[in-house]
């Protein structure tokens, strides 16, 4: 049996259809998405999930009263669901560590620096962008990392750097990662998960050779 994903958003979903594209093309290793969950109701990236035919889900921060109470409902869920792998794209809460126990090097996080650069709290969105520029980088990137209780700070699955060109804005920055960087590495890793081609040593992701 295939690997049972589920996608947690929280705004337009651009790596979510860069998901649901790879699946299209038969490019998860084998899993599938079976579902979609948002933070907030009438996020677009619920849209792309409808299109698609992925069963979607709302869990809204609103509706609780901290982070810890909604961590819980969503842990709740996700086993209702089966769910193998969690992957966060875009989604803006921050989860307490009731997820990271229940789901062990099983939740992705794309972050749009090469990490350890420019992550932590506080960068996210444009802000890690404007920070990258303020720094002066040449290059920056995207990283694909396992989810663990230190913000961005589980352990690198995949990284892919882009350069930072002259005249940039936070703006266009943040469009050429996602589109050189996100949008490639996050189902790259998603589909290595589903391999069980990911072997966690300490800090370090071992890729593993395909199975024959």
């Amino acid at each position: 049996m295939g690997k049972r994903i589920a996608v947690l958003v929280s705004g337009g979903g651009t790596n979510l259809q860069a998901l649901i594209d790879a699946q299209a093309r038969g490019e998860l290793g084998g899993g599938t998405i079976a579902a979609v969950i948002s933070s907030k109701a009438g996020a677009y990236a619920l849209e792309r999930a409808e299109k698609a035919g992925i069963p979607h889900y709302v869990i809204p921060r609103k509706e609780y009263p901290s982070n810890q109470a909604m961590t819980q409902a969503l842990v709740a869920k996700l086993r209702e669901l089966d769910i193998d792998l969690v992957v966060l794209a875009g989604f803006m809460i921050i989860l307490t560590e009731e997820m990271v126990q229940a789901y062990p090097n099983a939740i992705l996080n794309v972050h749009p620096a090469l990490i350890p650069s420019f992550c932590g709290e506080g960068c996210y969105g444009l802000h890690v962008h404007e920070k990258a520029l303020e720094y002066g980088v040449k290059v920056s990137g995207a990283t694909v990392h396992f989810v663990s209780e230190e913000c961005d700070g589980g352990p690198i699955v995949l990284q892919k750097a882009v350069a930072v060109e002259e005249g940039d804005t936070p703006e266009t920055l943040q469009r050429r990662i996602m589109e050189q960087a996100e949008w490639h590495i996050l189902p790259q890793a998603v589909s290595l998960f589903c391999q069980n081609r990911l072997h966690v040593e300490g800090r370090v992701v071992h890729i593993l050779p395909p199975q024959a």
